[in-house]
């Protein structure tokens, strides 16, 4: 061969080696990242090319599917939807997905390694590839009855229920909220939808999460973390002890004077009387006599300053460090600059319903396949610890009081031992807004087991400064969602 065809064929040599390496970097380096690419239309088609699995609540769906024209064949249906999208979130063929839609998106696309043998089978066969199921914990009577009750309410607001026993999340409503079937497709009915619903154009925000992605001043349901504190580092020992606490109680290296609301016996008063009338004078040294790092270790044992994952992830609730007495003192009544979400505060009542023991919150229960075969089961694991069982049974007796004898009369269930904190929760600068009406409950059955602990916040004009408010708006709702619960185990 002479010299020029010599050269010719190792240019073409080096050209054809060229291509195969770009080929496998195509194929086997840049796969993922291609098939991933939001440009790329050919995997939006593919991932709407085949009926998605569903969200299953109490055995039923609250999701489906319906046939479009063009090249998305199918398009993601909810059930009641606005009352259910804290939970599932959305699906859309124009802006993606968030929330359990995303979070379980391999497995309701069918696209899951996992689903693998099952899919082979159905293509052998010739059936339609499906997605599979995720059932959630939720119960449908809880989440109606919470969901209904905060939109009577007219204003903003948010319910978190769990099962204390397992952490199963029970009820999660928010309002105002959406309806994701409005913005599923991508028709310029769905892009209107779309722009309404973003917090630019509507101030009520009705996407936010209020339930999980909201923190919200305590108030005085925070007094339970408070007064869990107390007995844990046993600055006192007993519901019924007297606590130290002058009336007037003048808060350390200031001139101000802790102010409680309205006329209450608050002076020298025990714990018991104090959660039971809501003392900020007592709870508020009990704070400062404690110490901003004792403070901050109860918190965090009922799930302060992290964020949760159940799995959709939710705000760290705040309770700060370095703070000096006085701060501390109006911190561990649910001011200053203390915030929860409403979640984080059902779990303050879970802990107290549950003997001391704080359960990690989860809504999924289990994956299947959409023959039903489970792929993966969640197991309740215990969190942490934040009372002994014999200081947790004390608080109990303390909240109990709240309902049966105190501002919580409003959350009362006949033939049910009910436990219960009020709050109202000032915000604004120097307080000019309206303020947040808080409850937090349980519920114990007959035979001594607690089935569900619920929190509720509402954001309503007609909220009044006192703690009547919480026990005035926030508990008739509370009452709703534990007598549901109830009546759906019967």
């Amino acid at each position: 061969m002479n010299k020029p065809l010599r050269r010719i064929a190792i240019f073409c040599g080096l050209l054809v080696l060229a291509l195969l390496l770009r080929d496998n970097w195509l194929q086997y380096v840049k796969a993922d990242t291609l098939r991933e690419d939001p440009d790329n239309r050919r995997v939006l088609i593919a991932r709407y090319a085949t009926p998605r699995g569903d969200i299953i609540v109490g055995g039923n769906p609250i999701t489906g599917y319906t046939e479009t024209k063009g090249d998305f064949k199918y398009k993601r249906t909810y059930k009641d939807g606005a009352m259910w999208a804290p939970v599932t979130g959305f699906v859309s063929q124009a802006y993606g997905a968030n929330q359990l839609e995303s979070i379980n998106d391999g497995i309701l696309s069918g696209t899951d390694d996992r689903l693998f043998f099952r899919n082979t089978l159905d293509m052998i066969t010739g059936k339609e590839k499906e997605g599979g199921n995720v059932v959630t914990t939720l119960n449908a009577a809880a989440q109606k009855a919470a969901y209904n009750g905060l939109k009577q309410q007219g204003g903003k607001g948010a319910v978190a229920a769990i099962e204390p026993t397992t952490g199963k999340i029970l009820a999660l409503a928010s309002f105002p909220s959406y309806d994701p079937s409005t913005i599923a497709g991508g028709s310029t009915s769905d892009e209107e939808a779309w722009a309404k619903l973003q917090k630019k154009t509507n101030p009520n925000d009705p996407m936010l999460n209020r339930a999980l992605r909201e923190v919200y001043p305590p108030g005085s349901t925070f007094k339970v973390v408070t007064a869990a504190a107390a007995l844990e580092n046993g600055l006192y020992t007993e519901a019924d002890q007297k606590t130290k606490t002058p009336l007037p109680w003048t808060m350390p290296g200031t001139t101000t004077v802790l102010k409680n609301e309205g006329n209450i016996p608050c002076e020298n008063a025990t714990l018991r009387v104090a959660l039971q009338w809501s003392c900020n004078t007592v709870f508020g040294k009990v704070g400062s006599d404690l110490g901003n790092e004792k403070m901050l270790e109860e918190a965090k044992k009922f799930g302060f300053t992290e964020e949760q994952f159940t799995p959709i992830r939710t705000s760290a609730s705040v309770f700060s460090e370095d703070m000096n007495p006085s701060q501390t003192a109006l911190s561990s009544i649910g001011q200053y600059n203390t915030a929860a979400t409403p979640l984080q505060m059902a779990m303050v009542a879970s802990a107290v319903a549950n003997d001391g023991t704080l359960m990690k919150p989860y809504m999924v229960d289990e994956v299947q396949t959409h023959n039903l075969d489970p792929l993966e089961k969640t197991d309740p694991e215990e969190l942490s610890k934040p009372l002994s069982a014999e200081n947790a049974q004390i608080l109990q007796s303390m909240m109990e009081t709240v309902v049966q004898d105190g501002t919580g009369k409003r959350a009362q269930i006949d033939g049910v031992k009910v436990g219960g904190k009020t709050g109202t929760a000032q915000h604004g600068v120097d307080n000019s807004e309206n303020p947040y009406a808080w409850f937090i409950s349980y519920a114990k059955a007959a035979d001594g087991s607690s089935p569900v602990a619920v929190a509720v916040v509402i954001e309503d004009e007609k909220a009044v400064r006192d703690d009547i408010s919480g026990g005035g708006l926030a508990a008739p709702i509370a009452k709703s969602v534990m007598e549901a619960v109830i009546n759906s185990k019967k």
